[in-house]
């Protein structure tokens, strides 16, 4: 299998890393040239991993083709390239839809929408895929828990909550600088926060067949500190807040 990329940026860096750690067979992995540094570093990893400057050529060589830039760029430059016709085109682009990335293809059978993390390098955390594909999920099995959307409207649910990311990175950063300010030494303070939630995070996916209200229940006391911190952030509006920004995003997607 030759793999192709088409953009260089944090997310294709994420892929190409857990593609490297996986028992994926590939016979070539080929870059685009468009971000130098992430390319160059992929590049020295593995010499299998060969860099184009030239897009179409890319294309040509490939059998899977990941589309990996931003929607700005994806609306110019796609439609000017030239796709096989057995060509299995994965997109990680956010807000371009199926309809739209079939016509930009030439209306290609084998697009597949999917949305991977930078925890992906370390070959964890979910992959949604719409629209369901056997090839493409036995593939993205080696480097996450893939999740198959039927439906496309619904699919863009699970592109808004991708955009939680740096809001979750964002809380840890305060609470590891409100741990700073108060005389602990940084790099303690980030071990401990970083801890805190792989350890939150890991109880939470062990339990996440059950309702998670329950672990909100169970984790306070009456009286106690999370008690006081569920109540407090309530009263500031935070978890509603968070709604009403998951919505805008969304509302952002469908346009």
């Amino acid at each position: 299998m030759k793999l192709g990329f088409i953009g260089t940026g944090e997310i294709t860096k994420a892929v190409v890393i857990g593609i490297l750690g996986s028992k994926l067979n590939f016979k070539k992995i080929y870059l685009s040239e468009r971000n130098k540094k992430i390319s160059s570093f992929l590049r020295k990893k593995n010499k299998k991993i060969q860099i184009e400057k030239d897009n179409q050529l890319l294309i040509n060589k490939s059998d899977w083709v990941f589309l990996a830039v931003t929607p700005k760029v994806g609306n110019q430059i796609i439609g000017k390239l030239n796709f096989k016709k057995k060509q299995v085109i994965i997109s990680f682009i956010s807000t371009i839809q199926l309809p739209r990335l079939k016509k930009l293809t030439n209306n290609n059978k084998n697009i597949v929408r999917a949305i991977p993390l930078p925890p992906i390098s370390l070959r964890k955390g979910p992959v949604p895929i719409f629209p369901p594909n056997k090839k493409v999920k036995k593939f993205f099995s080696h480097l996450g828990t893939v999740v198959e959307i039927n439906n496309e409207k619904k699919s863009l649910n699970f592109w808004s909550t991708s955009g939680m990311m740096a809001p979750f990175y964002e809380l840890l950063n305060t609470l590891s600088k409100w741990l700073i300010s108060k005389g602990v030494k940084k790099n303690n303070a980030q071990s401990y926060i970083t801890s805190l939630f792989i350890a939150l995070s890991e109880s939470a996916y062990s339990h996440s067949n059950k309702d998670l209200s329950i672990l909100v229940k169970n984790s306070q006391t009456p009286g106690g500190l999370n008690e006081q911190a569920v109540r407090s952030l309530r009263k500031l509006k935070f978890y509603s807040s968070t709604d009403k920004t998951l919505n805008e995003i969304l509302k952002r997607l469908k346009k």
